[in-house]
């Protein structure tokens, strides 16, 4: 037998042979940059779907279908967010581009199912102010509700606004008169005429309110909610429903939320209508942010025993004081519903009360 070539060779790293397979590539977390990415903004969900406005406002500005990048995994892309688009902008029939990336939110609006609930769902972004719809009759206003919706609002760093509807109903002066005072800008609206060519008064109040922000629409069903923002964009085309006579509440017509630019403002404007709500939990929201949205009892309470809970069994809370020296039966009723409205939110966000189904919830 002849010797091998190679006898007595001296061997180096140079000569190792790895048979590549599973696992031979190390994983990357880098992504790509996508640079070239366009601005968009999300103005409707649908079933994994998004519309988007690519260069809103923009001279390119034109509209897009678009899914969500894997990458960006269960991180939920809501109307009102800015995000980065890549792959077929065009908007063309037939195109689908891709979000890539969400942009920095300047205020989240979120609720969950009730106040116990620790999932919490993120309604819509970059809003300016919240806008509570509620009809002043058929179906009756809830107080409660409003209250909710404001200490959702302000947790949110959103003003809020309540659009009271339905004034050829009811009198809308005791609801002024409770909001008002207290930092919320209230518009009052009625329609007339028959359905399909309803005339909405007060709609130049609304449109004030609404100029030059981004604005997110929150209302039980039935309330007119989707009636005032076909007045307010007309080719809107929301489908509008009626309120039961047995239950006295509206039957869902919206069901998805979708940014509307307003026209006639002056301002870019916008609305974001969402489906109707039964309740607005605030499981999310510190229970000791609660009191911020009442600014009247804020104040108040600078007066408390250090530590007070503010709760209906808390000694020496200012609160009671307050009830106590109130000039007049008026008065003193109108000091109440806002401490009781106040102290059942917050027993119901801790967990220490039923869940308020009142009307006035």
């Amino acid at each position: 037998m002849s010797p091998r070539s190679d006898q007595g060779r001296r061997y180096d790293e140079g000569d190792v042979r790895v048979r590549p397979g599973k696992g031979s590539r190390p994983r990357t977390k880098q992504r790509p940059e996508h640079a070239d990415a366009d601005r968009a903004l999300v103005t409707g969900v649908d079933r994994g779907r998004y519309t988007v406005l690519v260069d809103p406002d923009g001279p390119g500005e034109r509209r897009a279908i678009a899914m969500k990048a894997r990458e960006l995994g269960r991180e939920r892309v809501v109307p009102g967010d800015h995000v980065d688009l890549v792959g077929d902008t065009s908007g063309d029939v037939g195109s689908l581009s891709r979000i890539v990336r969400i942009g920095e939110r300047r205020t989240v609006l979120r609720r969950t199912a009730d106040d116990t609930d620790p999932v919490e769902r993120v309604i819509v972004a970059n809003a300016d102010q919240l806008v509570i719809v509620t009809a002043l009759a058929d179906p009756e206003p809830r107080t409660r509700m409003i209250d909710r919706c404001v200490a959702a609002a302000y947790d949110a760093g959103m003003d809020a606004l309540l659009a009271l509807t339905k004034a050829d109903l009811a009198d809308p002066a005791a609801l002024v008169a409770m909001y008002a005072p207290v930092g919320v800008r209230v518009v009052v609206s009625h329609t007339e005429g028959p359905r399909g060519a309803r005339t909405v008064h007060g709609l130049d109040d609304v449109r004030a309110a609404l100029a030059g922000r981004t604005s997110v629409l929150v209302g039980h069903s039935g309330v007119g909610k989707s009636t005032l923002v076909n007045a307010l964009v007309p080719d809107a085309r929301r489908a509008t429903g009626v309120v039961n006579e047995v239950t006295g509440r509206g039957r869902h017509t919206s069901t998805s939320a979708v940014a509307l630019r307003v026209p006639g403002t002056g301002r870019p404007t916008w609305v974001i209508d969402t489906p109707g709500v039964r309740s607005f939990g605030l499981a999310h929201v510190d229970p000791d942010h609660l009191l911020l949205a009442f600014t009247d009892l804020a104040e108040v309470a600078q007066e408390c025993p250090r530590g007070c809970t503010h709760a209906g069994d808390a000694p020496d809370c200012a609160l009671d004081e307050w009830l106590e020296d109130a000039p007049g039966a008026d008065e003193r009723a109108a000091r109440t519903a806002r401490v009781d409205s106040f102290r059942r939110i917050l027993a119901s966000r801790l967990g220490t009360a039923e869940q308020d189904n009142s009307p006035s919830s």
